[in-house]
């Protein structure tokens, strides 16, 4: 992870062919989210690609696209330009970051032998490393992060890179520490801020997610918790919070 401070993060997610470079497999989704100074801006990247090639049975079950899907979506090399300067110059925050790395590198080879990696002009947080690192011993997928921070993902029922990493912001920056606050520029059109099924490149979207569920404790959780502080008055003789 690069030491360098960043004000502009791009919350990252791609959905692929199958799970093997080696098998030939090519990217089908890139969904990006952006966050400057850890807010949430509005400005997405969403774009579907045609690999120009079959998708595997197996990773149609996960995310539900088919190779008929994407016959009239444009190829990566139609999309490399627009897509490689929406996320150069930020930290790329992504689950499991060397999977879609690997895929985004792969990608540009594809186009040119000699063309850089993406963590030559892009920061990179894996934050599956970052999760293991402070939740080791347990179940560190985006799913069980969610249901650990009370994060909202019962639209996930397939696996969407534009979803994921809408979900995926949330998940980070309270796995860090901070809020998910979405600034919207006040000058988006109605036409910009329609989130379509097939959507496509750069564009401003409201976030139509419900918001962080709020729980309240019950009367039993309260009773056990002022029982639990007068313990403690008892055994030190002094407590830090007030015992009512």
């Amino acid at each position: 992870m690069s030491k360098k401070t960043y004000s502009r993060q791009i919350v990252l997610d791609t959905e692929t062919t199958g799970i093997e470079i080696s098998q030939g497999n090519r990217i089908i989704e890139i969904g990006c989210v952006e966050l400057v100074n850890r807010k949430l801006t509005g400005q997405h990247y969403h774009q579907y690609v045609n690999p120009e090639r079959e998708i595997e049975p197996g990773a149609e079950e996960v995310h539900g696209i088919s190779y008929q899907m994407l016959q009239d979506k444009p190829v990566f090399a139609q999309i490399s330009h627009e897509f490689l300067e929406f996320i150069r110059g930020a930290e790329l925050i992504i689950h499991n970051a060397p999977f879609d790395v690997g895929f985004i590198d792969h990608e540009l080879r594809l186009l040119d032998p000699a063309h850089q990696t993406i963590a030559n002009f892009c920061g990179i947080v894996d934050t599956l490393a970052l999760a293991r690192g402070k939740h080791p011993g347990q179940r560190n997928t985006l799913d069980a992060l969610c249901k650990r921070y009370g994060v909202d993902n019962s639209q996930r029922e397939l696996h969407g890179a534009l979803l994921d990493a809408e979900i995926l912001a949330d998940v980070y920056l309270l796995m860090t520490g901070g809020q998910t606050l979405l600034s919207l520029g006040s000058g988006a059109s109605g036409s910009d801020s329609q989130d379509g099924e097939q959507g496509t490149g750069i564009r401003r979207v409201s976030n139509q997610r419900k918001p962080l569920p709020v729980i309240q404790p019950q009367e039993e959780e309260l009773l056990r918790h002022q029982q639990k502080l007068e313990a403690l008055v008892q055994q030190s003789g002094q407590s830090v919070w007030p015992a009512s």
